[in-house]
């Protein structure tokens, strides 16, 4: 059996949880740089505030509702997160964090376990221990237990938060009730193409012939079609090292200076160098986009990219910020303001096991050097060490005029407690 857990509304969750007078007032988490909504609550879900509302438009509207505006706090969400995954690893071994909210369980050998009672002790453990609310969807596959979780999340008095489709009964209930475009797996375009086939629940989809699904679409989507009828084609996913990594960000104001923008893309390169030793990897490539706002129509615009090859693999902070800057030095346009840039470095290899080149490779004091450095902004947070052109205030130039403190991430935000 396989039991998704959801985390319910998570990023307004992790707000309430060291606030506690936001709980039951609408909540709205915004973009990076405050640009758009990007979560909201049940409370301002139900005053219509639409999901990716500009909040420069909508400013007016969440005054006049009362609701309560945020930047996205991604220090305070990702630690969270890290707190809800380590709860599900006490239930199970066998767990796949599907994104920052979610996780798919497998349960082996639970055979004579009641699996309604184990999702309500991870549900009670979670909320005890994080102060997250959660719903709990169980059954025989993930896709069927992404259908029980939506179960679990709308009908929460009913269910307690946890949906357990053991028979062949409650499957095909389920199915019957979820519609086609709420199914995990199907998009816009699959939706519509579904539908003019006369399919508008998972139901009518299962009942399609399996020699159809493959030869119309293909084996992804007669996975889910198999999956729905109770027979397990997706497994959970192992952890993967990535083979391209990308650091990409609109700068908090326009740019039309080089040395603001050179700035940047050494952040940005620095971003990708860190993540590539934390996975042991080294790069071949490294690729830099340049590009004026798209939105501002009035203005010249100019969009650019530079890929440079690199003679030997690296995963050196210096030779890839050095080699970025250089790149975007080439194809910066004078008189343009630039919006938006990143840093993307491919050929990935491992490490400690690649070709050797014979006459050029990395400087050998580059590996002690970014092992110290990687060792010293691990220990005290915050990147104390940077390149020396980099802003050595500030990791990324975002907007954030709305940010909550880092209770759980910065010494300097944990919550006072006064005793009298």
């Amino acid at each position: 059996m396989y039991a998704l857990v959801d985390c319910n509304n998570f990023y307004a969750s992790c707000e309430r949880a060291f606030n506690p007078s936001l709980r039951n007032k609408p909540i709205a988490i915004l973009s990076n740089n405050d640009g758009c909504v990007i979560s909201r609550s049940d409370e301002a879900k139900a005053l219509e505030l639409p999901m990716g509302a500009p909040i420069f438009k909508w400013e007016g509207f969440c005054k006049a509702n009362n609701i309560q505006v945020f930047s996205s706090n991604y220090p305070l969400y990702g630690d969270m997160s890290s707190r809800v995954m380590k709860i599900l690893e006490q239930f199970t071994p066998d767990v796949e964090v599907y994104s920052i909210d979610e996780a798919f369980l497998e349960f082996k050998g639970f055979g004579n376990y009641d699996l309604n009672d184990q999702g309500t002790q991870i549900r009670q453990r979670i909320l005890k221990w994080t102060g997250i609310p959660t719903c709990v969807g169980i059954a025989p596959t993930k896709a069927l237990s992404k259908v029980a979780n939506k179960i679990a999340r709308k009908f929460p008095i009913q269910t307690k938060g946890v949906y357990v489709i053991d028979s062949e009964e409650k499957r095909i209930k389920a199915l019957k009730w979820i519609k086609i475009e709420d199914v995990w797996g199907i998009g816009r375009g699959l939706t519509k193409r579904l539908k003019a086939k006369g399919c508008n629940t998972a139901f009518d989809f299962v009942q399609l012939p399996d020699d159809w699904v493959r030869k119309t679409f293909s084996i992804t989507e007669w996975k889910l079609k198999k999956d729905l009828e109770g027979i397990p084609t997706l497994q959970l996913d192992e952890v993967k090292t990535k083979q391209a990594i990308a650091t990409t960000r609109s700068f908090e104001y326009t740019f039309s200076d080089l040395e603001n923008i050179k700035e940047r893309i050494s952040t940005f390169a620095t971003s990708c160098a860190e993540k590539l030793r934390k996975q042991g990897s080294s790069c071949h490539i490294i690729y830099v986009v340049l590009s004026s706002d798209r939105h501002k129509k009035d203005l010249e615009q100019h969009r650019a990219s530079r890929a440079v090859s690199l003679p030997y693999p690296t995963d050196s902070s210096l030779i890839i910020s050095t080699q970025a800057t250089q790149a975007v030095a080439s194809i910066f346009k004078k008189g343009i303001k630039y919006k938006r840039a990143g840093v993307i470095v491919m050929g990935l290899v491992p490490t400690h096991n690649h070709q050797l080149q014979m006459f050029e490779n990395e400087n050998p004091k580059h590996k002690p050097l970014m092992k110290a450095i990687d060792g010293i902004n691990k220990k005290y947070s915050d990147y104390k060490i940077k390149l020396g052109n980099q802003d050595l205030k500030r990791t990324w130039k975002m907007r954030q005029e709305r940010l909550s403190p880092r209770y759980t991430t910065n010494i300097n935000d944990i919550i006072k407690v006064k005793v009298d």
